[in-house]
């Protein structure tokens, strides 16, 4: 029921081998995620599928939130608010991509690269929203469940370089006559070179 604890109408889950779905219905909206990682690339996409089966139009924001660290979970664990100050991210204007690397302590540690971009299907209103400053996200005093960023229609600040607490989060705006359906998939990528991330995107 994460990230709200609301229970739904109707909920069920189903694990297979190659993926995880996650079917709720709350009134006359019914939703379906699928979480999968690809076998291929370091790559994970969770896919959301919106459909109305109700009388009315509704506009509906499909937001997406994950905490950035890029680095090993000992050195997050041991430091976590030093770690993520050697956090930068950027957007890329060709594609709509989040992307974060983590600055280099060393010339011999590894460059690692994220990326976070979505593809929705559907009837989309308005423009691509993001945000990577998690207390802009989440506002003072807030938590996860009643993030600023989701509540009365607050819009994404944009924020993106070094900030403090670094997150990637998109929000595309979807509107869902009766009857309709919209997907939106969420990819996320890595790769060791801002070249290779931005090759993965083109490629998923």
């Amino acid at each position: 029921y994460q990230p709200s604890g609301v229970e739904p109408d109707s909920y069920e889950v189903r694990f297979s081998e190659d993926r995880a779905e996650i079917h709720r219905q709350d009134g006359a909206i019914a939703t379906i995620l699928e979480v999968t990682v690809s076998p291929e690339d370091d790559a994970e996409v969770r896919r959301v599928s919106l459909s109305n089966l109700g009388t009315r139009v509704r506009d509906i924001d499909l937001t997406s939130y994950a905490e950035l660290v890029l680095a090993p979970h000992a050195a997050d664990f041991a430091h976590p608010a030093f770690s993520k100050l050697f956090v930068h991210t950027e957007v890329d204007e060709h594609t709509g991509a989040l992307l974060a690397t983590r600055r280099r302590r060393s010339p011999d540690e590894p460059e690692v690269w994220a990326a976070h971009v979505a593809v929705v299907e559907g009837e989309v209103i308005g423009d691509l929203e993001l945000e990577t400053d998690r207390a802009r996200f989440l506002g003072r005093g807030r938590e996860i469940r009643t993030a600023i960023a989701v509540m009365d229609g607050h819009p994404l600040s944009g924020t993106v370089g070094a900030v403090l607490d670094p997150i990637f989060s998109l929000r595309r705006r979807v509107r869902l006559a009766p009857g309709a359906t919209a997907r939106g998939a969420f990819w996320t990528l890595v790769a060791s070179s801002r070249a290779e991330v931005l090759d993965l995107i083109d490629k998923h």
